[in-house]
């Protein structure tokens, strides 16, 4: 079996596209595809970036060329917020320097201003980064520094532009009307006051622009977080509409996205020739390789595969997750005698179908064999595989529980439950109660501390067991979805197929040993 776990991309035409204009490999997962009517000022930042020594790389030309699109009806900037989410070391800093020295060069008295994560950050990249490459450049004669502390700035005498910084306060930004800002690192930034600092002081300037970028944060990187959220649901919803030859209007916000789904090995190029889109070209793989050796295994999926790095789950004594890696098998594979089990995520988000069979060795394997985002899909697989593999039994939690609302579904479907529940026909549906619950998450524990089960190390499962948190049922225990660290129904799924194959499984027919095996 394999395991199905689906992270939304975009068509195929938009990967070709991105070749053919730009010669880029690594199209980003999320990314506002190039309008073809519209004229962009794109060419000219690249110009820019070679003067500054360095010439940009595929991806900067296409979210540069995206970035300054100019809308024919208005004359203006057809998007008024850029956001960048892209690992570390691919050349955000380069671009971002382009961009505020194009927009200094390119028109009169351009008021710019530069944030990082601290205002002391944002002097030390000012003044060591961005001053170092033009003072070094071949527009070294056009630009002065001012050093004055509190009164910093790039000043550009010609076109009476400059270059300034701020701090991360509610009262950065005020002053003087603003064109152009910017908000590097932006995972350092736990709420919005340098957004809203921004905004008003944009409202009066036609050709006006938000920037930000940053790798990905941490759960407390609210404002980041919400941010990738919301372009990613942007860059979803054109993508539909476009599919659909609907004629909507496009977002005034661009994003790009380089990101690398959980269930992608962090240790795999392939991986990263996917996420890195500066990989070949200032990067190279024997330098990752590197870095994840000499990484911890969070900050590297945080730095390089711009995962948002989450806190590390505590223990819960019920869940033996120190035994869980010692059970891995890759090459364990399911029986013709399978059981199958369908879990539902607590917000209804994804949705699980796992499998559990007997080995010839007595071991349980125990797999998630399809896992995808919403439950639409869930009644048609399960059919599916109900046709393919003739289960022994499909079980499912009863009405109350998440998955319980596909009950009717799965029976009008013709998984039914059995008509006389002590001789059930192989393929029935169980139903199973809070009792078979509580019994089916002892029996998991029990098998992993003694040995019993095998996986193949599935990244949704392992992640779900590690996250996992109990509640007490009496003098029992059950998995709680509500208070565990993740999403866990992979764990609850796989446990559930457990439970199905070895309770319920040998009603089917006197010669279906299986509690023989492993008792």
């Amino acid at each position: 079996m394999t395991t199905t776990s689906e992270t939304w991309r975009p068509p195929t035409e938009f990967a070709e596209d991105l070749r053919e204009r730009y010669g880029l490999e690594c199209p980003p997962r999320w990314g506002t595809p190039r309008h073809p009517d519209r004229p962009s000022l794109g060419p000219k930042l690249w110009k820019v970036m070679a003067k500054l020594g360095a010439p940009p790389m595929p991806w900067q030309k296409y979210v540069s060329d995206v970035a300054l699109e100019i809308d024919p009806a208005t004359g203006r900037f057809a998007h008024r917020e850029v956001g960048i989410s892209v690992s570390r070391q691919q050349g955000k800093t380069e671009l971002c320097l382009g961009a505020q020295v194009h927009r200094a060069m390119a028109w009169q008295r351009q008021n710019i201003v530069y944030a990082a994560q601290t205002r002391g950050m944002a002097r030390q990249r000012w003044e060591d980064e961005f001053w170092e490459k033009i003072s070094g450049s071949d527009l070294h004669k056009r630009a002065r520094i001012r050093k004055s502390n509190g009164n910093e700035a790039i000043l550009w005498p010609a076109t009476r532009s400059k270059m300034g910084i701020t701090a991360n306060t509610e009262k950065a930004g005020h002053g003087p009307p603003l064109d152009m800002g910017f908000i590097d690192e932006a995972f350092a930034h736990e709420d919005d006051r340098l957004e809203q600092a921004f905004s008003p002081a944009m409202l009066t300037r036609a050709m006006a622009q938000l920037w930000w970028a940053s790798a990905g944060g941490t759960t407390k990187s609210v404002w980041l977080n919400k941010k990738r959220e919301t372009g990613r649901k942007l860059i979803e919803a054109l993508f539909a509409d476009l599919a659909a030859d609907v004629a909507a209007a496009r977002p005034r916000a661009a994003y790009f996205e380089w990101y690398a789904p959980e269930d992608m090995p962090r240790d795999d190029p392939a991986t990263w020739y996917a996420t890195l889109p500066a990989l070949g070209h200032t990067v190279t793989v024997d330098v990752i390789q590197a870095e994840l050796e000499k990484m911890d295994p969070a900050e590297f999926d945080r730095a390089y595969l711009n995962r948002t790095r989450k806190p590390t789950p505590p223990t819960d004594p019920n869940v033996p997750k120190g035994k869980w890696p010692g059970l891995v098998d890759a090459k364990s594979r399911p029986t013709r005698d399978v059981a199958f089990a369908i879990d539902v995520s607590q917000d209804r988000a994804h949705a699980s179908i796992a499998a559990a069979s007997l080995r010839p060795d007595g071991k349980v394997h125990v797999e998630v064999v399809a896992r995808r985002p919403g439950t639409d899909w869930v009644v048609p697989a399960m059919v599916k595989l109900h046709k393919l593999w003739d289960p022994v039994v499909v079980a499912i939690a009863s009405v109350g529980s998440p998955a319980g609302s596909l009950i009717d579904d799965l029976v009008t479907a013709g998984i039914d439950v059995p008509k006389d529940k002590e001789h059930p026909e192989r393929g029935d549906l169980i139903v199973m109660r809070t009792g078979d619950i509580i019994e089916a998450c002892g029996q998991m524990a029990d098998s992993m501390n003694q040995g019993t089960a095998r996986h193949i190390d599935q990244v949704p499962l392992t992640a779900a067991v590690n996250g996992a948190r109990t509640r007490k049922n009496g003098d029992a225990w059950s998995l709680d979805r509500t208070s565990s660290l993740t999403e866990i129904s992979p764990l609850c799924a796989v446990t559930f197929a457990r439970w199905a194959l070895l309770i319920r499984g040998p009603l089917v027919t006197d010669t279906y040993d299986v509690l023989d095996s492993v008792l």
